[in-house]
C-alpha cells in the first residue's frame, strides 16, 4: 500500500490532510465566481464548503446564486456515502456544452442541510472557477470535484503516485 506524504502547509495555506472523515459542510466568508464561455453563471458571497480528508475543497453555491437557465439536469447521478444522492447538470452557454459539470444533493442527511439549494460546479470544463480572484486548478482524477488554490495543499486523492516503475492512484 502506498501512503501518500503530507506536505507541511506554509504560513496561510491548509493541508488536506488536516480536513476531517467524515466530511464538514462549512460557510465560505470569500467570492466564488465560475464562468464558462465568457458567461460568468455563478458569483456568490454565500458559498459552502465541503472539506474532507485528501480532497480539496469543494464548493457550493446558493441556485439563488447561479444562472440556473444556463443548467440542464441529466438522468445521470450517482452516490455519496454521506450525503446521498446526487443529480448532474450540463452547462449550456450560447452552442458551448459542458457535459455533466455541475450537480446538486436532494434528500440530503440533517448533518449535510446546510448544501440543499446549492450547486458544485467542477472547475475543469469551465473557463474560470475563482476563489477570492484566485483561479481554481480541478482536482485529479476526473470523478472528484475540489478545487486546487495556491492556499490548499496536498497530496489530493486522485493524483497518480510512481513507485518501482508502477503508478497507482491516491
Amino acid at each position: 500500500m502506498i501512503v501518500p506524504v503530507r506536505v507541511t502547509p506554509g504560513p496561510g495555506q491548509e493541508s488536506v490532510w488536516d480536513y476531517p472523515r467524515p466530511p464538514r459542510v462549512e460557510r465560505f466568508q470569500g467570492r466564488i465566481q465560475v464562468v464558462y464561455n465568457a458567461v460568468t453563471i455563478a458569483d456568490t458571497r454565500a458559498a459552502r464548503r465541503v472539506l474532507e480528508t485528501s480532497h480539496p475543497p469543494v464548493y457550493y453555491l446558493p441556485v439563488t446564486d447561479v444562472r440556473m437557465d444556463l443548467l440542464h439536469p441529466l438522468s445521470k447521478g450517482s452516490w455519496c456515502e454521506w450525503k446521498g444522492s446526487a443529480v448532474y447538470f450540463d452547462v449550456r452557454v450560447g452552442e458551448a456544452v459542458a457535459s455533466a459539470a455541475a450537480w446538486a444533493y436532494s434528500a440530503l442527511p440533517p448533518e449535510y442541510h446546510q448544501l440543499e439549494d446549492c450547486v458544485a460546479f467542477y472547475a475543469g470544463p469551465m473557463d474560470a472557477c475563482l476563489v477570492d480572484g484566485q483561479p481554481a486548478v480541478a482536482q485529479p482524477g476526473g470523478f472528484y470535484g475540489g478545487w486546487i488554490t495556491p492556499n490548499i495543499v496536498g497530496p489530493f486523492k486522485g493524483t497518480p503516485v510512481r513507485t518501482s516503475g508502477r503508478e497507482y492512484w491516491s
